[in-house]
C-alpha cells in the first residue's frame, strides 16, 4: 500500500474563496486518485484546501505542476507535501513518554510539584 500524502494550499494567494470542493477534486484529480479536500471556512482559514492524495508521488506532481498556477484569477501557493509516516509519529509518541519521564525526574529532584 502507497503512503498517503497531503498537499495543503496556503492562505495567502492560494485558493479562491467562492472554490467549491467538486471544482478542487477536478484541478487536482488529474494528478491521480484523491482521497479526501478539505476547506478551510473559518474567516482566518478562509483559502485554504487540504488535499489528501492516495499516493505520496501524485501529491508530489501536483505541488510541482500546480503551485502558481492561475486559478480562478488566484495563484495556487501548493505544499509542501506532508507525507504520512506511520512509523515516524509512533517514535514521536515515545520520545513524548521519555521527555514526560524526565520532567518528572527533574520535578522530584529539584522539589517542585
Amino acid at each position: 500500500m502507497a503512503a498517503r500524502a497531503r498537499v495543503v494550499l496556503h492562505p495567502v494567494a492560494a485558493s479562491p474563496y467562492n472554490v467549491t470542493p467538486e471544482e478542487l477534486f477536478d484541478l487536482f484529480g488529474k494528478y491521480g486518485p484523491i482521497r479526501q479536500v478539505r476547506q478551510g471556512i473559518a474567516s482566518n482559514t478562509k483559502g485554504t484546501a487540504f488535499v489528501v492524495y492516495e499516493d505520496v508521488m501524485d501529491a508530489k506532481q501536483a505541488c510541482d505542476k500546480l503551485n502558481g498556477y492561475n486559478f480562478q484569477n488566484r495563484y495556487l501557493v501548493a505544499g509542501p507535501v506532508l507525507y504520512h509516516q506511520p512509523d515516524k509519529m509512533l517514535r514521536t509518541k515515545e520520545d513524548l513518554d521519555v521527555r514526560k519521564e524526565n520532567i518528572e525526574r527533574l520535578k522530584q529532584q529539584h522539589g517542585i510539584d
